[in-house]
């Protein structure tokens, strides 16, 4: 064999063995991204067993889902701006190991103060996990894969986000080993540990192509503005709406508008700011960053409410709350997949468009189900409304991120990716503290005249239907919000770096 002939065949067995490897990457990397989905939900649907283990009060259920999500958006940007600095790689599995060491402490919590600080611990690993499974997937696969790769992504965040309440009914209706809840966070520990020592030995490394420098001012402000809104929203109803909480809320607005003061000033200096403003000048980013802040306001609503109705204000086992959920998530999965691959290429931002209207429809049908049916409703007789409701968020959750980047410079998609998924954490802390003031607040107004259970039960619904009420005002809003998306997505920006400045990568022998 020629000296040639035996290059080519060891390029050619280099490729194979890259084949292998980066399907592997991704497969460790959607499994993280999974689980972190999983974990923001699975909370919801254990709510009463852990009141009941621990005697949590109403403000440590919602610090126990609002925590999470509130410390991965404070956390979402630094993540990933430390991923370009340190490498993606050593930020993803720092961050892996940071969420399965959490998790362990989630499991073993033995009060409500320890299971909060757990969860904040737990969603501020996540965000340096998560932000690196688009960088990674974009350094490890060519151009002219990225696109059936984000299409296959987009269906496992369908997926994961309402998925969480089965599994975390299972988990609790089994009881194993006489733990009860905590099995929901201990599942985490055997898949953190294999997606470390996998994620080791598959996962190239790669960083920013030039030097950069952490923001740490603009860390500081963005952590601030957010923990100003979120905190009295969710600590004001039981602390009696306190002056000071008003003047916390009034005070996020000024801390926004110095972060972007501070950002402007921090560009102009040495080009390294935390949030690249730039990107707000493209109108279709600008529209979808409003998209997604106030869709996750109706997520953190929507999934916390439902579960306090069913399980609480109905009275339902886990397991057949969590059960009901089930057409729900095949819906979801169903209209994800056929509106990434068949729907968006030739209809464009009529199916996110359609996606919100089918929601809101969704949402319609279950109000006057919940109306109707009152105590004695059935999983049955909400089947049509999830249905419906899950059909719709499928064809919004997939195409998102694509119809927000098509016009965004390639250069920034990085950047881009990350604010998109703080706006959308952001709102869905800002919809999990909201539900003091939807829910608990109509609920407060009926129970002291309710003591039987069907008097309970009837409260429960009556602050069930306002929040659904609530959610599809929002739903509306956010159809209109679409229009300033553009008509016709661009396919795969994401795959479109070959234009802009490669990132570094560095290569390294499998382990395996």
């Amino acid at each position: 064999m020629s000296a040639h002939e035996t290059d080519t065949a060891t390029e050619a067995d280099s490729t194979a063995a890259g084949d292998s490897r980066r399907w592997i990457a991704l497969a460790i990397v959607m499994t993280a991204a999974f689980m972190d989905l999983v974990d923001a939900t699975i909370v919801n649907i254990a709510i009463p067993s852990i009141e009941h283990d621990l005697g949590t009060t109403t403000s440590a259920i919602q610090w126990i889902t609002a925590g999470y999500a509130l410390a991965f958006a404070a956390g979402l940007i630094t993540g990933g701006r430390l991923g370009d600095i340190y490498g993606r790689k050593r930020l993803f599995l720092l961050g892996t190991a940071g969420f399965t060491l959490a998790s362990a402490l989630c499991g073993l919590a033995v009060n409500p103060e320890m299971l909060v600080a757990s969860r904040l611990l737990q969603g501020a690993a996540a965000a340096m996990m998560v932000p690196q499974v688009l960088s990674i997937v974009h350094v490890t696969f060519p151009a002219h894969e990225r696109g059936k790769v984000f299409g296959l992504f987009g269906a496992i965040v369908g997926l994961g986000a309402v998925s969480g309440p089965l599994l975390g009914a299972l988990l609790t209706e089994w009881n194993i080993a006489g733990l009860e809840w905590r099995p929901i966070f201990l599942i985490n520990l055997p898949v953190g540990v294999a997606a470390l020592l996998l994620g080791r030995a598959y996962i190239t490394e790669s960083k920013a192509p030039k030097a950069l420098r952490l923001d740490l001012v603009g860390v500081v402000l963005v952590t601030a503005a957010l923990l100003l809104l979120i905190y009295p929203l969710t600590r004001g109803r039981e602390l009696g709406w306190p002056l000071w909480g008003h003047l916390m809320m009034a005070a996020a607005p000024l801390v926004f508008a110095a972060l972007v003061a501070y950002e402007r000033y921090k560009t102009k200096k040495d080009g390294s700011p935390l949030v690249e403003l730039s990107l707000f000048k493209v109108k279709s980013f600008a529209a979808g960053i409003a998209v997604q802040l106030t869709f996750g306001i109706v997520l953190g609503i929507f999934f916390l409410v439902w579960t306090l109705y069913m399980q609480i204000g109905l009275g339902w086992g886990a397991l057949k709350a969590g059960l009901t959920g089930v057409p729900f998530s095949i819906a979801v999965s169903l209209a994800a997949g056929m509106s990434v691959q068949l729907l968006v290429p030739r209809f464009g931002r009529k199916v996110l468009q359609t996606g919100a209207l089918t929601m809101v429809a969704g949402i319609l049908l279950y109000f006057f189900a919940a109306g109707r049916y009152g105590a004695e409703i059935s999983p049955w007789q909400m089947i049509p409304a999830l249905v419906v409701m899950g059909l719709g968020m499928g064809l919004i959750v997939a195409p998102l991120t694509d119809a927000v980047l098509s016009e965004v410079p390639k250069e920034h998609a990085g950047s881009a990716s990350g604010l998109i998924n703080m706006t959308g954490q952001m709102g869905n802390a800002i919809g999990l503290g909201l539900v003091s003031v939807v829910f608990f607040g109509v609920v407060d107004d009926r129970l002291p005249a309710a003591t039987a259970p069907a008097g309970v039960a009837t409260a429960f619904a009556d602050a069930f239907r306002n929040s659904l009420g609530w959610a599809a005002v929002v739903l509306a809003g956010i159809f209109l919000v679409m229009f300033a998306l553009p008509a016709k997505p661009k396919q795969h920006l994401e795959g479109g770096a070959a234009d802009a400045e490669p990132d570094a990568v560095e290569k390294e022998p499998a382990l395996a």
